[in-house]
């Protein structure tokens, strides 16, 4: 417990250190990420983000103990540190959100939550809840547990099908078949798109890899 305390100082401390530099990566920031790649693409289909960017992955910058920024991620097997460098030459945008100032003093407590879940397993389901995170999901509950269990972002009905045609695109259709369960439609759940769309974030940067 008192291993814990001093960790939530540091975190505190970190913080503190790192309101300078409205262009600069801080810690607390959350990067929203494209690609087409494997199931991402099915998720830009039906999801729109902030200045009619598609995403479909996000995760947040935490600092170690020296203050070095590192990406904390729910992504391939669970949740996990990724070097800052891997994640951004892993998509083909990385936008860059951050609290407006009057949220700021919920990120120490946001770090700290979302560095307990490294290891919990990938929610390839994407079902809220289950006891797995799939990337918002673990952002979600991140700024959840922050804010003292009451929401911070917005949970919504979840859809997988295409808004052109109104039918559930094949990416989902061949996805679930896999996981031998039904499409979780009209479940609540939350995305990258609809997270960068938040009132309570800005997007300083809409590709920060240029």
């Amino acid at each position: 417990m008192m291993r814990y305390f001093y960790f939530i100082l540091s975190l505190y401390s970190l913080f503190a250190c790192n309101r300078s530099g409205e262009a600069a990566l801080q810690a607390g920031d959350l990067l929203f990420q494209s690609g087409k790649d494997g199931l991402r693409g099915a998720i830009e289909a039906v999801t729109e983000g902030a200045g009619g960017y598609n995403f479909s992955h996000m995760a947040m910058l935490v600092p170690d103990s020296s203050g070095r920024l590192w990406v904390i991620e729910a992504a391939g097997k669970g949740v996990q540190l990724t070097p800052v460098d891997t994640f951004l030459r892993s998509g083909t945008r990385v936008a860059l959100g951050r609290v407006k100032d009057e949220y700021k003093p919920l990120l120490p407590a946001a770090v700290a939550f979302a560095l307990q879940q490294i290891g919990k397993p990938y929610d390839d389901e994407y079902i809220y809840g289950n006891g797995k995170y799939y990337c918002s999901e673990l952002i979600y509950d991140a700024f959840l547990a922050a804010n003292n269990h009451v929401p911070f972002f917005t949970l919504a009905p979840m859809t997988f099908k295409s808004p052109a045609t109104g039918a559930f695109l094949e990416e989902w259709v061949v996805h679930y078949q896999k996981l031998n369960r039904s499409i979780p439609e009209g479940e609540p759940g939350c995305n990258p798109g609809a997270l960068s769309q938040s009132e309570k974030i800005e997007i300083k940067n809409f590709d920060i890899r240029q």
